[in-house]
């Protein structure tokens, strides 16, 4: 029973997520610094207060807070705008200039002289307008 789970731990995939995981709980107060201390400063700068807990909803005596969704609503965009283009966008490309490419099959197509079709290399005569093909 333990060995099961020895093996169940120590699969690859399972330290890989555990180790995405403590890496991602480090990385969001870098993230939180990031659009809290910088981003929303910028934006009050340019248009003003960046923040809309003041928008409530009076709806038959209840509160509806629309506000704080769209300050969740922004700082979501902004922590997943700020992922996108200064982790996964660069990963992406240096990911792209490491991979080899991929090295071309053999064709088992030749083309016809006549018309032009492609036909199977071992073929002697073109299956579209039957002349003899070498």
């Amino acid at each position: 029973m333990l060995k099961g789970f020895r093996d169940f731990i120590l699969r690859g995939n399972v330290v890989d997520l555990a180790v995405a995981v403590i890496i991602g709980a480090a990385f969001n107060s870098i993230v939180t610094s990031l659009v809290t201390d910088v981003l929303n400063p910028l934006i009050a700068a340019t248009i003003g207060k960046p923040d809309f807990s003041s928008v409530i909803l009076d709806i038959h005596g209840g509160h509806i807070k629309v506000g704080s969704f769209l300050n969740a609503a922004v700082s979501f965009l902004i922590v997943a705008s700020v992922v996108y283009f200064a982790i996964v966008l660069p990963l992406n490309h240096l990911q792209a200039r490491l991979k080899k490419p991929a090295p071309e099959a053999p064709s088992t197509l030749k083309t016809c002289p006549e018309c032009l079709s492609e036909i199977p290399l071992a073929a002697r005569r073109c299956a579209h307008c039957a002349q003899p093909v070498e």
